[in-house]
């Protein structure tokens, strides 16, 4: 399965916010959503991600005033992204050997998707439950 295809089922934005954006509107925006990260956008490009992770960061490093610095001065800026064509397993694989649980899903430059780790454990879950039917289904009809 790809990526495309776990994003088909999907409906409504993708919350994301702007470099230019206060770390406290991107706190507000990941509560209020009960989201563990978004990606930062600088016009039409992910420059970004802002995560649960940074905040702890930056509050650790500066404290409360973290809150009114600019997302961009706290963001992971490294980011890692798929298309819509990588397969799920990939993408899984990706995440865990550089332990991160988000991934933007990027097409033609343009941001077309944000996958979580728990989406594509999600995935398998099902798909091993799906096959786990299939065989009981099998076993007890022969």
């Amino acid at each position: 399965m790809t990526i495309q295809a776990i994003l088909q089922g999907r409906e409504g934005p993708i919350f994301s916010c702007s470099i230019d954006d206060s770390v406290a509107e991107a706190v507000a925006i990941l509560a209020e959503k009960r989201i563990g990260a978004l990606p930062v956008m600088d016009g039409d490009r992910v420059a970004g991600i802002f995560s649960e992770r940074d905040v702890l960061r930056g509050l650790q490093k500066l404290g409360p005033a973290i809150m009114d610095k600019r997302v961009v001065e706290g963001m992971t800026a490294d980011v890692i992204s798929v298309d819509l064509q990588k397969s799920a397993i990939g993408a899984l694989s990706l995440m865990t050997k550089r332990r991160i649980r988000h991934l933007p899903v990027v097409e033609g430059g343009q941001l077309v998707g944000f996958i979580s780790i728990g989406d594509l454990v999600k995935y398998r879950i099902d798909k091993i439950e799906s096959e786990a039917a299939a065989m009981r289904n099998y076993i007890q009809t022969a």
